[in-house]
């Protein structure tokens, strides 16, 4: 049994078969898709009738969780692409794995795919890409043996269409399969002198693959000098992995500067990428950035726990390091066996709020 990944193994059968959910085939059904006959497009395609997009999306009704997707595994996601309206923080994804009873994945929309201010930025990497005009995808495998169950709730005032495909593949999976996760935190501001938490309580055995952060500063000067801690293992007060500052950690160098024209840099690649939301002269008064750094080639495995930290840290008189208050949000990526452990509560609407 093969499960076929990559270019270099397009050409060996995998043994499984393709389905996909969307509004046109809520259920996957083979043979299932286009069938509708009222919905969202009805009266677009009254002349043409049925195979014709007649329900091409769904509505999301304020303060109301929607079932996107329930598959009977074993099973794979392979890829999950949409794109919604209104504010992408105030609609919550949500991924439960076997019947576990708290979700696996818990993140605002716009977190999850690397952008957490709700700004567009064109990201090109392998596990996630953020297309025109609003197009969400990612790429991350999401294997699964009993159940896999995919929400979505509107914490928004007024219904917003939500156009979503989610393709998968239902046959065997290795036994010894990892089940993904992702959990966003966010604190503002963060306390001084305070280490921000990316991700802390997981145990069990699994392996971290990523991180997206949203960066917003709070203070004049260069902000990027404090270290990514990863504790493995049963480390306490210190890390067994210990950064070089956070520009550092998300593949960039020296400020993220170019150093002809002495502005931030912004990039996207396959394992890495920084943007800037620079302030319109108004009332968008902060300089605010997105990170993300996925650990594709590079897992950081751990066989019992994991808590992972990054210091915000600039600069004061003296040659001096100052420890910041910033607006700090995250995403933490990872595979790990069941059960999870609780994720914190998330943070209610007030507090995810981008202000």
């Amino acid at each position: 049994m093969t499960l076929a990944f990559g270019m270099q193994n397009l050409f060996r059968p995998s043994h499984m078969v393709s389905r996909s959910i969307c509004a046109e085939n809520p259920t996957g059904g083979k043979g299932m898709g286009g069938r509708a006959v009222e919905g969202t497009g009805a009266h677009a395609a009254r002349d043409l009738g049925v195979g014709w997009k007649v329900n091409p999306y769904l509505i999301l009704q304020p303060n109301e969780e929607t079932v996107l997707a329930d598959i009977k595994g074993p099973g794979i996601i392979e890829q999950i692409w949409a794109t919604p309206m209104g504010p992408w923080r105030n609609l919550i994804l949500r991924i439960y794995w076997d019947d576990q009873e708290h979700p696996s994945v818990e993140c605002p929309f716009g977190d999850f795919f690397g952008l957490g201010w709700g700004k567009f930025r064109q990201i090109s990497s392998l596990p996630v890409c953020v297309n025109p005009g609003s197009a969400f995808n990612s790429y991350w495998p999401m294997p699964f043996k009993k159940r896999c169950r995919v929400t979505i709730t509107s914490l928004n005032e007024h219904p917003h269409n939500f156009y979503y495909q989610i393709n998968y593949a239902l046959g065997e999976i290795p036994e010894d399969s990892l089940y993904f996760h992702a959990q966003f935190r966010r604190t503002n501001p963060l306390p001084y002198k305070s280490v921000y938490t990316i991700v802390d309580g997981i145990k069990g055995r699994g392996q971290y693959v990523g991180t997206s952060m949203s960066w917003g500063s709070n203070n004049s000067g260069w902000w990027g000098e404090g270290e990514i801690k990863f504790y493995l293992d049963g480390d306490k007060d210190f890390p067994t992995i210990c950064g070089t500052g956070t520009e550092d950690y998300f593949c960039g160098s020296y400020n993220f500067e170019n150093q002809e024209t002495k502005q931030y840099q912004e990039y996207s690649t396959p394992y890495a990428g920084f943007f800037v939301l620079k302030p319109d002269g108004l009332y968008q008064s902060q300089t605010r950035f997105n990170m993300y750094r996925w650990h594709i080639t590079d897992p950081v495995r751990f066989e019992k726990d994991l808590r992972v930290t990054i210091q915000a840290l600039g600069w004061r008189s003296g040659g001096r390091y100052l420890p910041l208050q910033d607006d700090l949000a995250s995403v933490a990526y990872w595979y790990q066996e069941l059960p999870t452990a609780p994720f914190p509560k998330l943070p209610d609407k007030d507090m995810l709020e981008i202000i």
